[in-house]
């Protein structure tokens, strides 16, 4: 994961990392992102960030999946100040917060 200026973004920075293709990268890869992320936001002194679900578009992660690793990670994260994971849609935070409450 690296960081850049945010642009025109009402934020300071982005923070870019590539998830695995389903299917060529297992969970322990997808978490990563998730951790290389929060070390990189923890460098810069943010005190929050937030999240897309990463891979779970183009890349086909199956979406309950992805759900499951990315609070997972996010939560067992040290010191990870305010992490908010980012979607789309009334259904995709339904389905979302159906899983965070299992």
């Amino acid at each position: 994961a690296v960081a850049t200026t945010a642009g025109r973004l009402p934020a300071r920075w982005v923070i870019h990392t590539v998830g695995p293709v389903y299917g060529r990268g297992d969970a322990s890869t997808l978490a990563s992102c998730y951790r290389s992320s929060l070390e990189v936001a923890a460098d810069l002194s943010a005190a929050s960030i937030a999240f897309p679900l990463i891979s779970a578009g183009a890349y086909r992660w199956p979406f309950e999946d992805a759900v499951r690793i990315a609070i997972d990670t996010i939560s067992a994260a040290p010191n990870s100040g305010t992490a908010s994971l980012v979607l789309f849609g009334a259904d995709a935070h339904a389905r979302a917060s159906a899983i965070a409450d299992s």
